[in-house]
């Protein structure tokens, strides 16, 4: 895109939410015309993990967030090494990040 056609956004963040959540955990879940993403924190102890926030969007922007996660992913490898992804107990992941089926 050439610069004459690019819009500037102006991006405001309150607080609350500039200070962030923590997750070790997300399930992501998809209908025909979205997709869910619930971050949860899991907490050794705590029976009931805890949805810190869930967000909804179309199968479009999901394909351009996996598109600019696998590209920052890449970049921050460049720069820091490969992350390891360390097994769990039962041959997953420890950080189980993935698809958990249909809405």
């Amino acid at each position: 895109m050439d610069q004459n056609n690019q819009k500037q956004v102006n991006i405001e963040i309150k607080p609350e939410i500039a200070k962030g959540s923590y997750s070790n955990l997300a399930v992501i879940t998809h209908s025909p015309t979205e997709f869910i993403l619930d971050f949860i924190e899991m907490v050794p102890g705590v029976p009931k993990p805890e949805v810190v926030s869930r967000i909804i969007m179309t199968p479009e922007h999901a394909k351009r967030l996996l598109q600019a996660l696998n590209d920052n992913v890449n970049k921050y490898e460049a720069s820091n090494g490969k992350i390891v992804l360390h097994q769990g107990p039962q041959g997953g992941t420890a950080m189980p990040f993935g698809p958990a089926g249909q809405a």
